[in-house]
């Protein structure tokens, strides 16, 4: 007997729910297992720990609106953590609840972005799980520090890229909201820390290296002699034309406002709070003469810490950073601000084969994935790596780390699409096991003894 229509279409559509090949919805169940894993113990310990101490302060002073402090940073993320105050109370919970909401935010905007970028489920998902328990973000989601509101707004504003790069708007119109939306996003990004300034740079010179592309005008399909004539044609078309990729009823020139003026924009715009202080207020002349003294002041550091660590150490997970160890609340607790040892070095070979896969770069569209997140990765350590800034900290890997997450990700999911399937399972059962292992020492969790933190130690530089 056939099954009555009114049973029928509700199994249908259950069936679509959960068959459909975009992942938003197994992407969404990612991130919200994310949230509640950080809600655990999120307000332990009690009091400020590591550099909460300079911007929980600011946060306050924020609130007040009585006068600067912490001047050296912008002022998005003192902001996130002031409506936490605001919301929840002026304490651990209240100044560390924002940056969660925004790194469940971000884990999923990062997770859409890729996503977009590679049209794979699969990679998708296995980003979204490996950037989950990479430790880096984890942590600093569970934290009142600056650095997930700069994070966040990063894959956001990667995601907005992704949607805009899509090849669909290069044959209808439609894109350009996307585009103003990637350059809201980076914008704040910059208002929440400078680390990724470098990046965000390369929207705008792949918007115009595909819109050269797309008009043939380095002659790669039709050869042609170099005349003047054609050149000044070339470079007028290359400017204001609209009719062609990237993004269709987009001009380059149009491309630079959103991508270039407007992010500029949204960054000073950040700062409004300021113009309100009772002592010192910001001005509109001084605005721009404040960013000079940003800059100085981040170079001032140059106190020796024992943490302190470079670049490439980074790469090798050399040299973490103790967030937290001693006593709170009646027990001895810890958070080890460390990369996950075994999906952050796993992942380094990723590098070599996305090099391998992109060669020759002069691909478009997702076959040039895997030069971009070379580019980004290299670019989110280049910051660091010419910065006059001697004190650094691992934690400052933690874009870097994500495009890495992001190229293992890409490689794993690339095999597992062409029927090899065995090493992506291994990554994930093994990257799954070390988070569990490490779980107590990343969330503060309760442990043994004042000894405890000797378990965790796998080799002399962790200590």
């Amino acid at each position: 007997m056939p099954t009555p229509s009114f049973i029928s279409a509700p199994e249908r559509a259950i069936s679509r729910f959960f068959d459909q090949r975009d992942p938003v919805r197994a992407t969404v169940a990612i991130a919200l297992v994310f949230f509640l894993l950080g809600l655990c113990r999120l307000g332990i310990p009690s009091k400020m720990m590591f550099d909460e101490i300079h911007y929980i302060p600011a946060a306050r002073r924020l609130i007040d609106l009585t006068r600067r402090l912490n001047p050296e940073h912008p002022l998005l993320g003192k902001e996130a953590i002031a409506i936490g105050i605001r919301l929840f109370g002026d304490h651990a919970f209240g100044w560390r609840f924002p940056n969660l909401v925004l790194g469940t935010i971000g884990l999923f905007a990062a997770t859409r972005a890729l996503w977009w970028a590679s049209g794979s489920r699969i990679v998708s998902l296995l980003f979204g799980f490996l950037l989950a328990t990479d430790f880096i973000w984890f942590i600093l989601s569970r934290i009142g520090m600056l650095d997930m509101a700069m994070c966040a707004t990063m894959a956001l504003g990667m995601w907005q890229w992704a949607l805009s790069a899509r090849g669909c708007w290069a044959d209808r119109r439609g894109g350009r909201v996307h585009v103003i939306l990637a350059g809201l996003f980076f914008g704040l990004s910059l208002g929440g820390k400078w680390n990724g300034a470098p990046l965000l740079v390369l929207p705008g010179v792949l918007f115009a290296w595909h819109r050269a592309a797309a008009l043939d005008l380095l002659h790669w399909r039709r050869p042609q002699k170099i005349v003047v004539g054609n050149v000044l044609v070339g470079l007028r078309q290359w400017l204001f034309a609209t009719r062609a990729g990237p993004v269709r009823g987009v001009s380059l020139a149009e491309a630079a406002l959103w991508l270039g003026v407007w992010p500029i924009a949204v960054y000073l715009a950040t700062f409004a709070p300021a113009f309100f202080y009772k002592v010192q207020p910001m001005t509109l002349t001084g605005i721009f003469s404040w960013q000079r003294y940003m800059l100085k002041l981040q170079d001032s550091v140059v106190k020796p810490h024992r943490y302190m660590s470079r670049w490439w150490q980074w790469i090798f997970n050399l040299r973490p950073i103790w967030f937290l160890y001693g006593r709170s609340e009646g027990v001895q607790r810890g958070i080890l601000m460390l990369g996950n040892p075994f999906s952050m070095l796993a992942a380094l070979p990723a590098l070599g084969w996305c090099g391998w896969k992109a060669w020759p770069w002069r691909k478009t569209g997702s076959e040039a994935l895997p030069a971009l997140l070379i580019t980004l990765y290299v670019l989110s350590l280049i910051f660091w790596a010419i910065n006059g800034k001697p004190v650094q900290f691992y934690y400052h890997y933690e874009l870097a780390g994500s495009f890495l997450m992001a190229a293992f990700a890409l490689m794993l999911g690339t095999w597992w699409d062409a029927g090899l399937r065995w090493p992506g399972r291994f990554a994930v059962l093994l990257t799954a096991m070390v988070f569990i292992g490490f779980y107590p020492i990343i969330s503060a969790g309760p442990l043994p003894g004042k000894k405890s933190y000797v378990d965790y130690m796998w080799i002399n530089s962790w200590r």
